[in-house]
């Protein structure tokens, strides 16, 4: 049985987010970490976009007036606005056979955890083992599921994204305890605001929040634990409980000024 690493990072903005995702990739490549499952909030608001998603996709002065941070994530996808949510990271060698195989081999075994997990909540998620037509394709990620990915009563309920590099596998995911369509279709760009509602309408009938799906108010400590639980049973892991170590802090912290924090990042596309 495997030994992960468990760290529940708590609330940070989104550059320090997603350097802290890349800084634990970076250093997972010499060797001298473990693999890590990681939970982790946003606080401010944040919205974040696929890494080849368009930057004209944002309405860059609502997102400031409203006090949203924009961050482009290392993952593809459509943009997800992070806010009453839990996100977790995966983090491990490519090569391990828990996480092993083409995406979407790795995305079948990543979701088997986060369905138990939903599970363990009294949610009766499935798994999409299909590609839907996203007929009318908007920018925000939790429009349409993709495969394996989790839905409830056919709402998608979780949005995740994944990318290699150097031998090691990322994969992060957004799963939503209450959605704030209105703010979600604010901050992004559209031809005219009938289309903007056209399109926020069609969006509340395709996804789903956790406490929607649960009936019930949920918190960010017992959806992370319902999770982690599921995971440790579907991979057959152990969690060991954890922290960054110095050098993961400082490379996060100079990738979080340098890079996720830039406008060259941000808005390169």
């Amino acid at each position: 049985m495997q030994e992960w690493r468990l760290i529940n990072f708590g609330y940070s903005d989104g550059a320090m987010n997603m350097a802290i995702d890349e800084a634990v990739s970076q250093t997972m490549v010499e060797g001298v970490v473990p693999p890590t499952l990681r939970f982790y909030g946003w606080r401010p608001p944040c919205l974040s976009l696929g890494y080849a998603q368009k930057a004209s996709e944002v309405e860059w002065d609502v997102c400031g007036s409203l006090g949203v941070d924009v961050v482009r994530r290392p993952t593809g996808g459509r943009a997800i606005l992070h806010d009453q949510e839990v996100t977790y990271s995966v983090i491990a060698p490519e090569e391990n056979p828990l996480v092993s195989g083409t995406i979407l081999q790795s995305y079948l075994k990543l979701s088997q955890g986060l369905l138990r997990g939903l599970r363990k909540l009294g949610i009766e998620a499935e798994m999409v083992s299909h590609k839907d037509l996203d007929e009318l394709g908007t920018s925000a990620c939790f429009d349409s599921p993709s495969f394996y990915e989790m839905v409830v009563g056919g709402r998608k309920t979780v949005g995740s994204a994944q990318t290699r590099k150097n031998g090691v596998l990322l994969q992060h995911g957004s799963i939503i305890l209450d959605i704030d369509a209105d703010m979600l279709f604010s901050v992004l760009s559209f031809r005219n605001e009938e289309v903007r509602n056209r399109m926020k309408q069609a969006f509340r009938s395709k996804a789903c929040s956790l406490q929607d799906a649960a009936g019930r108010k949920l918190d960010y400590q017992e959806v992370s634990e319902a999770i982690a639980s599921g995971f440790c049973e579907a991979l057959g892991i152990t969690l060991v409980e954890g922290k960054l170590t110095p050098a993961e802090i400082a490379l996060a912290r100079k990738l979080a000024e340098t890079k996720y924090g830039s406008d060259e990042w941000n808005r390169k596309r």
